[in-house]
């Protein structure tokens, strides 16, 4: 073979090899994406059932305006996504979801959610 085909056949492996680093790259990253969103979703749905608990009086099982007493339902603490952790005050509940997905080193995905009476905030840990 001549040198200038050599050369494009070296080229050639040089670009498949970047374009299958950067492509396995992508696809972890949206993989992790995924498992965020994912984790956010099950977090929000928590919120939902923790204000529902705020608002019901303590007659139908509810906390009578306090979240004090609430705690995450046992088939939802862990689920297929990561398991979540919840402190709860009278007028806020904290609910930590920790994925298991690993995002770098030995750390997960992991979110955070402020939950008050009428409204609720995630925040993005890792």
């Amino acid at each position: 073979m001549g040198q200038q085909q050599l050369l494009l056949i070296l080229l050639g492996i040089v670009i498949v090899g970047i374009a299958i680093f950067v492509g396995i790259n992508l696809f972890r990253a949206n993989a992790i994406e995924t498992k965020r969103n994912n984790i956010i979703n099950e977090l929000v749905n928590l919120a939902s059932l923790a204000q529902n608990y705020y608002m019901k009086p303590s007659a139908l099982g509810g906390g009578a305006r306090s979240f004090t007493a609430w705690t995450i339902p046992s088939d939802l603490v862990t689920t297929a996504n990561g398991h979540y952790t919840s402190t709860a005050s009278a007028e806020s509940v904290i609910v930590i979801g920790t994925g298991n997905e690993v995002v770098t080193n030995n750390d997960s995905v992991k979110v955070r959610i402020s939950i008050g009476p009428t409204s609720f905030r995630t925040t993005i840990v890792n």
